[in-house]
């Protein structure tokens, strides 16, 4: 898989989720069980492809050059960390949600939805800068 794939496929995987919440949104009240079965089905099948992702990111890190192995390791340790601690500020967030009346815990769940959206967006966006910069160096690369 191509890295433009990869990055397609996060960007089909956004706009999936998209229109799922909509769908979501509107079945609420109608079918909460079911669409609560649906939501973890659709969960289930995105960490497949997240797991497919990251193994052909594997692959691309494997075939690198000792040095750029040791770099993409340093990266990769300095990005779990910040995914730990949003997740860990997420977790201590819910705590207090929980506490909230229910109107007050909508209202925080969209806005904490709105905030991991951003944060997506932001890490696309870099993604989509990573891609080219990929792109410009292989047929530099190819051309030396």
């Amino acid at each position: 898989m191509k890295l433009s794939e990869m990055f397609a496929n996060l960007a089909k995987s956004a706009q999936d989720l998209e229109g799922r919440m909509a769908k979501w949104e509107s079945d609420l009240n109608a079918k909460g069980d079911e669409l609560a079965a649906n939501a973890r089905a659709w969960l289930a099948d995105a960490q497949k492809r997240d797991d497919a992702l990251k193994a052909q990111a594997a692959n691309y890190i494997n075939s690198a050059t000792n040095e750029v192995k040791a770099q993409w390791t340093k990266a990769q340790a300095d990005w779990d960390s910040e995914i730990a601690g949003l997740k860990a500020r997420a977790a201590d967030a819910r705590k207090q949600a929980a506490t909230m009346q229910a109107e007050e815990t909508a209202d925080w769940y969209e806005a904490y939805a709105a905030h991991v959206v951003e944060f997506a967006q932001r890490a696309q966006e870099e993604a989509s800068l990573a891609v080219a910069e990929a792109a410009k160096a292989r047929a530099a690369a190819k051309t030396a």
